[in-house]
């Protein structure tokens, strides 16, 4: 899997990824970062991006053509990888090397598109944008490059949104600075449906909204901590009774907390029963 995020600050990108689950992935190959520096492509000394929207109002707006040839660049990167994967180099648009493939995160200066090939996924960080989920992160996990566009001041310019842009995506109903921190949770959750990326490969099967409910409670050592003491099925060593136990309090946890996930989750018509009652008990201590 292979990110390419068009970014005004690559150097959050840099920082944000190269730790942790992800900072392993990206050393042994499992997944590779590009930041684009979008004020790479700026026309003026200065580079700057921004400039007054037409119609008047607060704040500045990112112009369309920087934006534009930061996803060239991007697009020409992968095509351009694509075709020279068996030789382990990667070309620049004019046929020049500009480096050897390995892992890792780097920034990309100009670059040109090669025609005559669908671009990849464009993903644009925006609130205005389908609410990320899971489900959205196992689809993207399938796609062999994504390039995520992050914004700033009062937006993009429409016209190269609706140029380049394949899915508007946002992590929730508030406004962030920029679209770095919204780029990086996007990455984090779909590289975890990459093969390799968790050390435990079960892991991502188990996490919350990977079966539609939340997950169930974990403990760890000691056995009693604060008087609180770990539950005696999962000391037992009956992985059948365990596996039923865990079902139940992530059938239990998601109607306390989630009771929206339930319209998507597959249930038996026992556990729908079990939901039924759940509600009725919760209902009951409400008006109490």
């Amino acid at each position: 899997m292979n990110f390419h995020v068009l970014t005004l600050f690559p150097e959050m990108i840099e920082n944000g990824m190269a730790t942790s689950i992800t900072g392993r992935a990206i050393e042994k190959g499992a997944i590779s970062i590009e930041a684009i520096n979008i004020r790479n492509f700026a026309f003026n000394k200065h580079q700057s991006v921004d400039d007054y929207p037409y119609g008047g109002g607060a704040g500045m707006l990112m112009q369309a053509e920087p934006v534009y040839l930061a996803w060239e660049a991007a697009v020409a990167g992968i095509r351009e990888r694509r075709s020279h994967t068996a030789t382990g180099e990667v070309h620049s648009g004019a046929g020049e090397i500009i480096g050897e493939m390995s892992p890792g995160i780097v920034i990309k200066e100009k670059n040109q598109v090669i025609a005559g090939e669908m671009p990849p996924c464009t993903i644009y960080l925006t609130p205005q944008g389908k609410t990320f989920s899971q489900e959205q992160a196992r689809e993207f996990a399938q796609s062999e490059d994504l390039i995520l566009l992050c914004g700033h001041y009062e937006g993009i310019d429409e016209r190269v949104l609706e140029e380049i842009v394949t899915d508007y995506v946002s992590i929730g109903d508030y406004v962030l600075t920029g679209g770095e921190l919204a780029a990086m949770v996007v990455m984090d959750a779909v590289s975890r449906m990459v093969p390799g990326v968790l050390g435990n490969d079960e892991s991502a099967g188990t996490e919350s909204f990977s079966a539609g409910l939340l997950e169930y409670p974990q403990y760890s050592r000691p056995q009693v901590w604060h008087g609180r003491e770990v539950p005696e099925v999962l000391m037992s060593g009956h992985h059948a009774n365990v596996d039923a136990w865990r079902r139940e309090q992530s059938i239990i946890r998601t109607v306390q907390r989630r009771p929206d996930l339930l319209k998507t989750a597959d249930l038996s018509n026992k556990e729908w029963n079990f939901v039924r009652q759940l509600k009725k008990q919760i209902k009951e201590e409400k008006n109490e």
